[in-house]
């Protein structure tokens, strides 16, 4: 059960029809991977926290720097310099004190990964780079784990939410290809696709709506025009294609 002021906290979210308390409850027992403190990871982690996921994981190697605070809205000038993992723990202790934060300021990679997924329910990729990406999906495909996709260039932005065996991965997605330049991005595009990401981890977690499983959501803010693109799975993909192993908790 709630407690008397948590059930005054999440008061707007449990008003909700079919959220109440058994949704609360459920979101406090969650516990979320979110790689990258970036401008998604902030977005993302911003609004997980304050809907009182139980546990956000939060993972980034890099250290706050002066081109960042156009977008990553959790960091402040006294920040530079420091592990963006540890600032953002920080602001999110002041958001809401009753979750835990678990900092990790490491490389995420194929050596790295199993450790990082410990324990965990769900992952959010607020990542910049594919190589990166493509190690995620493919530990969370063999674990049988969600993983909410999203990305940002200029003023666009796209979603996706990965369900292992039942829809599409991001190796589906891109197809192993690589990325090289910097992308350039507007601050309200990563706000816009975190607050995305962070309602799809609220709908996996609760087991309400219906999650962009095999739907990749596009979105570009200077028209404000959305588009869906149906993405199937690709049959031969090296991470989730039907000549691949498959986890013992992922299922048809």
């Amino acid at each position: 059960m709630i407690s008397s002021q948590d059930r005054e906290r999440y008061l707007r979210q449990i008003s909700i029809e079919g959220f109440g308390e058994g949704g609360q409850e459920l979101v406090s027992r969650a516990r979320v991977l979110v790689a990258g403190a970036g401008g998604l990871g902030c977005s993302v982690c911003t609004y997980l926290a304050a809907a009182g996921v139980g546990t956000l994981r939060v993972i980034d190697r890099g250290e706050v720097e002066l081109s960042n605070l156009n977008r990553q809205v959790l960091f402040g000038e006294g920040d530079i310099g420091k592990p963006k993992a540890f600032s953002l723990q920080a602001r999110l202790r002041d958001l809401n004190p009753s979750i835990q934060i678990e900092p990790v300021h490491a490389v995420l990679s194929k050596e790295s990964v199993a450790d990082m997924l410990a324990g965990i329910d769900l992952a959010v990729d607020a990542l910049d780079n594919l190589a990166t990406r493509y190690v995620l999906n493919k530990a969370c495909v063999e674990r049988g784990l969600p993983l909410v996709h999203g990305a940002v260039n200029g003023f666009t932005g796209q979603a996706m939410t990965v369900l292992p065996w039942q829809g599409a991965c991001l190796m589906c997605l891109f197809g192993g290809t690589e990325q090289v330049e910097t992308i350039p991005v507007l601050g309200g595009a990563p706000g816009m696709v975190g607050c995305i990401e962070s309602m799809e981890v609220i709908k996996l977690v609760t087991g309400l709506g219906v999650p962009l499983v095999g739907r990749l959501l596009m979105i570009d803010g200077l028209t404000m025009g959305a588009t869906e693109l149906e993405i199937a799975r690709n049959p031969r993909c090296p991470h989730c294609g039907s000549g691949v192993a498959r986890s013992p908790t992922g299922s048809e």
